[in-house]
């Protein structure tokens, strides 16, 4: 269903069984795989690569101009995955550059007015809370929750399986399988609710739970935190997914004090 009352630029290629509504706005060099539906009023914007079966609703722009001073008009690009959803008003920056550019992976579900910056990263299966504003150079692990009205600075990096509860202001990193609670920001506990039933067994979980005690409640620098969950810790893939993080930010790790990111 294709609506006369649309407007779709000719250069932008539609996939089998697209849906296109009333005064919605398809933009120039604009891809749209397979079964997507495009609400009244949505707007897919010049550089969009959008995958099967996903969903604007009315008010939402895919692929909007870059929020960025550094952006000058050049042709950049936002890729969108499969079967995900983007509510009411949800705004998603491309990207600064030709090269990279934002990413959604599948599956993820972004609620009613929120705001994806430039070049951040969404992995697959999170889903983003009314409201939630990721800041440009983000990274969203997959399987993770943000809840309403979360702030996400520029550059940070949040885990896979977390849970950031609702308003949180996120400043740097937040390791996986953790809950973030509070403001300022503070660690809560693992996410034990969830990684249960996805899976996660009762000894992996309290490997993971072991982690944060020695990361966060045992007084020492991070440098030492590490080298006591490589002896501590028996689970392969809960430690190696913790301590892969921690090295891949340099150690900083939000809701700790400045002085226990260093030896």
């Amino acid at each position: 269903m294709i609506s006369p009352l649309a407007h779709i630029d000719p250069s932008a290629r539609l996939g089998e069984g697209v849906k296109i509504h009333p005064f919605a706005f398809i933009d120039a060099n604009v891809e749209i795989g397979d079964g997507c539906e495009i609400l009244p009023y949505a707007s897919v914007m010049t550089g969009t690569r959008m995958g099967k079966n996903n969903k604007v609703y009315q008010g939402a722009i895919i692929g909007a101009d870059p929020q960025d001073f550094r952006w000058h008009g050049e042709q950049t690009y936002c890729y969108i995955g499969d079967n995900n959803t983007f509510r009411e008003q949800v705004i998603v920056n491309r990207g600064l550059k030709s090269e990279g550019g934002t990413r959604i992976g599948n599956e993820v579900f972004v609620m009613a007015g929120s705001h994806i910056g430039h070049d951040s990263v969404i992995e697959g299966k999170s889903v983003l809370g009314n409201g939630v504003a990721v800041a440009g150079n983000a990274v969203i692990g997959e399987c993770t929750i943000l809840s309403s009205a979360v702030i996400v600075h520029e550059g940070c990096k949040v885990g896979k399986w977390v849970l950031v509860k609702g308003g949180c202001r996120i400043g740097s990193n937040v390791p996986p399988y953790t809950i973030m609670a509070h403001n300022p920001t503070a660690y809560f506990g693992v996410n034990a609710i969830i990684m249960r039933r996805q899976g996660f067994t009762e000894e992996q979980i309290d490997d993971a739970a072991k982690c944060y005690r020695h990361i966060y409640q045992c007084g020492t620098s991070v440098f030492n935190a590490l080298r006591r969950i490589e002896a501590d810790i028996e689970d392969e893939v809960i430690r190696k997914s913790v301590t892969d993080f921690i090295h891949s930010v340099d150690h900083r790790l939000v809701a700790l004090p400045h002085d226990l990111y260093v030896d």
